[in-house]
């Protein structure tokens, strides 16, 4: 990584008891160990340094790194010292990976790139966001560039503060990324796989080409009514771009759904007999390292189709959760992508899993991953981008996970009630900072951890019925 030719060797003098400790410290203590297993004359040279300060426990730590860095309680010695030193950078130059990322910018900073934010510190890394809204809510917790997705010179000036320039949203235009890309930025995921995952028909192209299993489809021109016939129904009409949380999706059963469709490109797809809805998160990082998450179970609000509840475990069968986890694993891997992608399925009533979508990104899905999980989506997200090695993903406790939606009617600055009853049910609530709610937005979501789903369910659902967001007058 050519910017990076001057990278630090931080040789520690005092007290090493935080090492024990400082997670972020460990990982950039073991991170490139690719690179380092092809340089040991370089961990003899590190070795050596760390006896001239009398740190033998730092070179005990030495199995493999190749650098340490902690400016704040280091001496600092560059890159020509040593001869090992050398050799390190020359392979630092022929290697792909990336060096040192440690600044992370953020396209959008909604309540996705705020719990980003919130397990940023712990890594050692800092965040920076670019969000039109002043004080938008990742605002607590990173720097904010106040502008617009596609506002170039934004871009620009995100791209300066960041090593690594990473997603919130998929509302982005996908060539300002390329232009990013092209003048050396990196971005993660690119910008071929942000346009192939933001156009839902370019989405289910990529799934047909690789022969990955999904709904068939087709583009959906001018003549609806005639080709809609002509396909079958009933269907399912998605705009190709910007739908989410219900918006830009109708069911069409007659042709007296015609009336209210998508506006602008669509595409339309057969309806599923659906028995369940599941969803996976996977990782991958710079590396090719991949983290698949288990595999969970969706219920959705039928008033605004939108994500209600999430069980994890899934209740299926441990075959149909290997072949979510392989489809996931596939994909992920097909496109190159970098960092977390959440990847919805479809079990139908005929016992076959067939991919619904992928967000190029933390998930609603995976919220439950802060409580329940080794490590969070979140942290495995900025883990992937900066090219950690990927933390274990394994489920420590069953969990129920549930949005904390605007209540049908609610507008105004949110006013939020029966949060006490969460906190003697000792759930984890994670409210978002939102200023003014709207009904079924997303303000926040509360996540219990069980012995069982079944345990996690029944405090959930009473949770449910006592946790409301209202609204009141400014």
């Amino acid at each position: 990584h050519r910017q990076d030719v001057r990278f630090k060797l931080a040789v520690f003098v005092g007290s090493l008891d935080y090492l024990d400790r400082d997670s972020g410290t460990r990982d950039l203590i073991h991170r490139q160990q690719r690179i380092t297993q092809r340089s040991l004359p370089l961990r003899a040279s590190i070795k050596g340094v760390c006896r001239l300060v009398n740190a033998r426990r730092l070179s005990s730590l030495l199995r493999g790194p190749l650098y340490l860095y902690r400016p704040s309680e280091a001496l600092s010695y560059a890159v020509p010292r040593w001869p090992g030193l050398r050799r390190c950078h020359e392979d630092l130059m022929s290697s792909t990976s990336p060096v040192s990322l440690t600044r992370v910018g953020i396209v959008g900073g909604g309540q996705l790139a705020r719990m980003m934010a919130e397990a940023a510190s712990s890594l050692g890394l800092t965040v920076t966001v670019l969000d039109p809204t002043p004080a938008c809510p990742a605002h607590e917790f990173a720097a904010q560039i106040v502008g617009g997705f596609d506002d170039a010179a934004k871009l620009a000036a995100l791209a300066q503060a960041s090593d690594v320039v990473t997603l919130d949203i998929e509302a982005v235009n996908a060539a300002g990324l390329a232009a990013l890309e092209r003048n050396g930025v990196k971005v993660a995921p690119s910008s071929t796989v942000l346009g192939i995952i933001q156009d839902k028909l370019r989405q289910k192209e990529f799934l047909r080409e690789h022969q990955l299993p999904t709904a068939d489809f087709q583009a959906l021109g001018s003549t609806r009514a005639a080709e809609l016939t002509a396909f079958g129904l009933p269907c399912v009409v998605k705009a190709r771009r910007h739908g989410y949380d219900g918006r830009g999706v109708k069911v069409v059963r007659t042709l007296t759904d015609l009336a209210d469709l998508p506006n602008g490109p669509c595409l339309v797809e057969h309806k599923v007999e659906i028995a369940k809805e599941l969803a996976v998160m996977v990782a991958r990082n710079w590396q090719g390292e991949i983290a698949t998450y288990p595999v969970v179970e969706a219920d959705f609000d039928p008033r605004a189709n939108i994500l209600d509840v999430i069980r994890a475990p899934a209740a299926i069968s441990a075959e149909v959760a290997a072949h979510c986890r392989t489809l996931a694993e596939t994909l992920v891997t097909r496109l190159e992508g970098i960092g977390i992608f959440g990847i919805e399925f479809f079990l139908d009533t005929a016992g076959r899993v067939l991919i619904n979508e992928i967000s190029p990104r933390p998930h609603n899905s995976g919220h439950y991953t802060i409580e329940a999980c080794a490590t969070s989506q979140f942290a495995q997200h900025l883990r992937a981008v900066t090219g950690m090695s990927l933390g274990a993903t394994a489920l420590l406790h069953s969990a129920a996970s549930f949005n904390l939606l605007g209540e049908s009617g609610a507008t105004g600055v949110p006013a939020y009630t029966g949060l006490d009853a969460a906190a003697t049910a000792g759930a984890a609530v994670h409210l978002y900072g939102k200023q003014q709610v709207q009904p079924f937005r997303k303000m926040g979501h509360i996540t219990v951890t069980g012995v069982s789903v079944e345990a996690a369910m029944q405090t959930a659902n009473e949770l449910r019925r006592i946790v409301k967001v209202r609204g009141s007058p400014a």
